[in-house]
């Protein structure tokens, strides 16, 4: 077999994150963004040794589980994968997908399954847009990217995994810009206005927050563009229209400065009782009620922390803490954005918790620093995992109780190694789905010393 042959084959599996395992003249294929059960034409393109990866130029026959209940433009975005399969084999799919994963550290546990998310479609609070055009020199596009490319943006015209005001808004405003014949900005050669479009809801109270992302490079009619969002017949009460001027070369959603356009800097949300206040780059978890269910997890394995110190690291803004604070002598959180620090203390206050400490810094030298001695400790570290420096300084406590909340399971799978090396066993894992229709899912991990 070689690069560049083309073969027909059916998808025998799909190993996490969304590989499909398919075997050519017995030789192991990788085919990503496949279903199981599918026939496919594929070319090989890459070829490292006996590793074969392929991608697919056309699907010959649906698998046996497919369906037709999807957006239009589902294949082409690069938002989802699941979408035209019933959600029940999507829980199904993640749930062993995990527990095969977990089972090649070869030691016993207990595995409690998956938890499905409350809101199967239009469960996202938050979506990020971005203008480009749908091919190079195409008329003007405002969606997500092209599956595949980075450069390409499909535009998102009936997205089901987002309200449908996010549509309704993303469609005028493209449409506000492509009349004012405004250039987008192009990050080949960084020239260009608009750049993304961020739109958040608050679902407690159905609010919308607007936040428009562009260079500084042009000037946007204020009133004009305020009045044609506010005109626009949606379900939900905008709350707050933003300007974001980023001049950053690189593309990302970020701020050298915010204009407050109409309302307020925040909007207001509830998770199991507490109540935040959302500002522009505060982190949340996109799945408000998914979240709910993902705490909910969180809360039962943490148990009974009755006079204890609780250490929240890679806390956010906070919400473990602040979960755990009102049974708890003390929560600790630790969080490297700044942002979210201060989003934090002031929830804290918000919600009348004066047991909760927020620290701003890196938990690999935060740890160096902190007097206090944690009890337990709940970890919910980015994808990338915890720094091995890190985990050490975490392991050297020596507490009796360790609750991990992993994004991405291969990740955790590697930290979990270094945990049972070093005298702690696994317990408990679940699975919570807060990502429907696409290969993501969290998992809570109840680990405990051996002492």
């Amino acid at each position: 077999m070689k690069k560049g042959e083309e073969y027909d084959c059916i998808i025998e599996k799909v190993k996490f994150p969304n590989k499909g395992i398919t075997y050519i003249e017995d030789h192991r294929v990788i085919v990503k963004n496949v279903i199981e059960g599918q026939k496919v034409h594929i070319r090989i393109n890459k070829k490292r040794g006996d590793e074969l990866e392929g991608y697919v130029l056309k699907v010959l026959e649906k698998s046996p589980d497919e369906i037709i209940d999807t957006c239009s433009v589902f294949g082409r975005c690069g938002g989802c994968t699941y979408q035209s399969v019933p959600y029940e084999k999507q829980l199904e799919l993640k749930s062993r997908q995990i527990k095969e994963m977990i089972d090649s550290l070869d030691v016993p546990y207990e595995y409690e399954s998956i938890v499905g998310s409350p809101e199967v479609y239009a469960y996202r609070n938050k979506m990020e847009f971005s203008f480009g055009d749908e091919y190079k020199g195409g008329p003007l596009a405002l969606g997500l990217h092209k599956r595949g490319s980075h450069h390409d943006i499909v535009n998102v015209v009936d997205c089901k995994l987002n309200h449908y005001d996010f549509n309704v808004i993303s469609m005028a405003i493209r449409d506000y810009f492509e009349k004012a014949s405004k250039a987008f900005y192009n990050k080949g050669v960084h020239i260009g206005f608009q750049r993304h479009l961020v739109i958040r809801q608050g679902k407690a109270h159905n609010q919308l927050m607007i936040n428009l992302i562009t260079s500084s490079q042009d000037t946007l009619n204020v009133e004009a563009y305020v009045q044609m969002i506010l005109s626009l017949p949606l379900e939900n009460q905008v709350r707050t229209i933003l300007h974001t001027i980023n001049d950053n070369m690189g593309d990302m959603v970020q701020a050298d400065e915010t204009r407050i356009l109409y309302g307020n800097e925040y909007f207001e949300e509830s998770i199991l009782g507490l109540k935040f206040k959302i500002s522009p780059f505060s982190f949340f978890q996109v799945n408000t009620y998914g979240a709910e269910k993902l705490y909910e997890v969180v809360r039962e394995y943490v148990g009974d922390t009755k006079d204890q110190v609780v250490f929240d690291l890679y806390s956010g803004t906070g919400i473990i803490a602040q979960l755990v604070s009102p049974v708890a002598k003390k929560a600790v959180g630790v969080e490297i954005i700044e942002e979210a620090v201060i989003s934090a203390k002031a929830n804290a206050e918000l919600n009348g918790l004066d047991n909760c400490e927020f620290i701003a810094g890196d938990v690999l030298k935060v740890l160096d620093e902190i007097e206090d001695k944690p009890d337990m400790i709940i970890l919910d570290p980015p994808r990338v995992g915890i720094h091995p420096k890190a985990l050490v300084k975490i392991i050297d406590y020596g507490v009796d109780r360790i609750v991990y909340v992993s994004c991405k399971p291969s990740s955790l799978i590697k930290d979990l190694q270094v945990f049972l090396k070093n005298g702690y066993k696994l317990e408990r894992v679940k699975c919570v789905d807060m990502f429907p229709h696409t290969p993501h899912v969290e998992c809570v991990c109840l680990l405990k010393h051996c002492k």
